[in-house]
């Protein structure tokens, strides 16, 4: 573990004087991961998990995984759980983490530290993120599809597919609704021609719209409430850390290297925990507000 360099802490003096949200550094990780996509924490073993997608992220070859490491920046294992393909986003239900692998959905047993299930996504792409709502279904994104998924009652199906979703990427439940932080109108590869913005889905009507003005933003990876109800995002393609308002309005708050993915807020530590998918490291800042 390492503290962050100078001249990113004088970066957030003077970025975040104008922003509601606040950030210090708190720690860098040691660069041992093998392309970092997502992290989050549990509460019951008191660590994070981080996915590695650990090569292509569409490679099915078997050399995906998951490390655990404390919330202070110290891996524990760094090789907690093998046996995947790229794994990207993590979810939490009770014991239980759910794992988006390209085109399946991958249930861990956390006390038992080995998969218990996987579920085929029809069709399915490019799954990114999960989320949880709060009565148990699980939402999956896949970008490359504009599709989002959810696994209720024991089956996985298509929920929304609609081309309003832009490529989404990274997923929030919040008062009803699912928070959608999309990608962008992809033309080449992953480069957008029009980059992502947030959207709102309703849960029951599975209504659509955008947040705000749906004035494009950057390619959005992670989304996470801030806790004054705006939500820190990251911005992949431009390295940033980003608070967007209700409004849709966009501060930055923090400028990384290429590969800003899918972050966790840890608001019992005021800590916001960033992976480094291209630098192969995690970092993390204090939040005050």
């Amino acid at each position: 573990m390492k503290k962050l360099s100078h001249y990113l802490f004088l970066f957030f003096l003077s970025a975040n004087a104008y922003a509601d949200t606040k950030l210090s550094p708190a720690w860098s990780s040691s660069a041992e991961f093998k392309n970092p996509e997502s992290v989050i924490y549990d509460p019951v073993t008191k660590h994070l998990f981080v996915s590695n997608v650990n090569g292509e992220p569409l490679a099915a070859d078997g050399n995906g995984f998951i490390s655990q490491m404390s919330p202070e920046g110290v891996m524990a294992k760094s090789k907690w759980l093998v046996g995947l393909d790229a794994p990207k986003g993590l979810a939490l239900k009770g014991n239980l983490l759910y794992v988006s692998d390209i085109d399946q959905l991958v249930v861990i047993d956390i006390e038992q530290e080995r998969i218990i299930k996987r579920y085929a996504a029809e069709n399915a792409k490019f799954l990114n993120d999960v989320a949880v709502d709060h009565q148990g279904n699980v939402y999956v994104s896949d970008m490359l599809t504009n599709r989002i998924y959810r696994l209720a009652n024991d089956e996985l199906t298509v929920w929304v597919d609609d081309d309003m979703l832009n490529s989404p990427n990274g997923l929030l439940v919040e008062h009803g609704k699912l928070v959608v932080a999309s990608w962008g109108k992809m033309t080449d590869g992953f480069a957008t021609d029009v980059p992502g913005h947030l959207l709102a889905i309703d849960l029951v009507t599975k209504q659509l719209q955008d947040l705000g003005d749906g004035k494009p933003v950057g390619n959005l990876d992670g989304i996470e409430a801030d806790g004054l109800g705006n939500y820190l995002v990251t911005d992949w393609y431009n390295g940033r850390l980003l608070q967007i308002t209700a409004e849709g309005k966009s501060t930055t708050l923090v400028e990384f290297n290429q590969g800003s993915a899918d972050h966790t807020v840890m608001p019992e530590k005021n800590l916001v925990i960033v992976p480094l998918m291209l630098d192969n490291t995690v970092v993390a800042f204090r939040i005050s507000h």
